[in-house]
């Protein structure tokens, strides 16, 4: 088996949560934010359906330049935060499961101009930016949900709302 389709099952896991956390974004807090340097709940939710693209980027690309991507304005719904996670995780899941070993040890840049911030091998940069991406990024709105009293998900195991899985 490659390590692509060895990946598989914990992305559908943590995607699957990550949706599942997205779902309760509640539409008349979108604009919400917990702090002034905070992102609001909806830019949060907007990167978060964005991530999966490290996915394809990583695989497809041997670098990318940070100073070249435009500014992403938040989506303006749950629903269209949802479709654009769904096309999202659809594009990566298939670039995952297609993706050869060989590709996967290839050294991988980001770069902010002529500054390289980082290389590692796109299996590491999989790992990190796009699975601890996400994990990172779903906490944060999971407490954004709980500060706004709604429901937070099971994610592990039972959350304080959800007492059974």
């Amino acid at each position: 088996m490659r390590l692509g389709e060895m990946h598989l099952p914990e992305f559908d896991q943590e995607m699957g949560n990550t949706r599942k956390t997205l779902e309760r974004i509640p539409e008349d807090k979108m604009d919400w934010k917990p702090h002034k340097k905070s992102l609001s709940l909806g830019a949060l939710a907007s990167h978060l359906s964005r991530i999966p693209t490290w996915t394809n980027m990583t695989i497809e690309l041997n670098e990318l330049d940070v100073s070249t991507i435009p500014s992403m304005d938040a989506l303006k719904s749950r629903n269209d935060i949802l479709k654009e996670f769904d096309k999202n995780l659809s594009a990566a899941r298939k670039a995952l499961s297609e993706v050869s070993d060989e590709l996967l040890f290839k050294n991988w840049s980001l770069r902010h101009g002529n500054h390289t911030l980082l290389t590692m091998p796109k299996l590491a940069i999989l790992r990190s930016f796009v699975m601890n991406h996400n994990i990172h990024h779903r906490a944060q709105l999971g407490v954004y949900l709980r500060l706004n009293d709604i429901p937070v998900p099971s994610i592990y195991g039972p959350s304080a709302d959800e007492g059974v899985m």
